[in-house]
C-alpha cells in the first residue's frame, strides 16, 4: 500500500471508531429492553421489545429505523400498524411530553 492510501484507511478508521461506534452503541443501549406504554390503537398497558440491533445498526446511517420485535397484546394484534413506535422514538430521543393541566 502505498502512504496516501494508509492515510485514508486510517481516516476511515478513526471515524468509524470514534463516531459510529457510539451511535451504533448509545442506539442498542436505548432500545434493548422492554417498555411499557399505552398502546395508542387499543388504549390498553403494553410490554413492547425493539429490535434493537436494526436500530442501531440503521442509526450509524441515519435515523433509527425501529421495528416491534415482541408485543404483550400479540397474537391477538400481530398485524397493527406500531403507532406505538412513535410514542418510543419521542422518549428515546429525550423528547418530554407536555405537563398536563388538571381543571378545578
Amino acid at each position: 500500500m502505498s502512504a496516501p492510501s494508509i492515510v485514508v484507511a486510517s481516516i476511515v478508521a478513526i471515524a468509524v471508531l470514534f463516531v459510529l461506534l457510539p451511535v451504533v452503541a448509545d442506539t442498542l443501549r436505548r432500545f434493548r429492553s422492554k417498555q411499557s406504554l399505552r398502546c395508542p390503537e387499543t388504549g390498553r398497558e403494553a410490554e413492547v421489545s425493539v429490535d434493537a440491533h436494526q436500530a442501531a445498526w440503521t442509526s450509524a446511517f441515519g435515523r433509527a429505523l425501529l421495528r416491534v420485535k415482541m408485543c404483550s397484546l400479540w397474537p391477538q394484534r400481530e398485524g397493527c400498524a406500531q403507532d406505538c413506535l412513535h410514542l418510543i422514538d419521542t422518549e428515546a430521543q429525550g423528547s418530554q411530553r407536555p405537563p398536563v393541566h388538571q381543571g378545578r
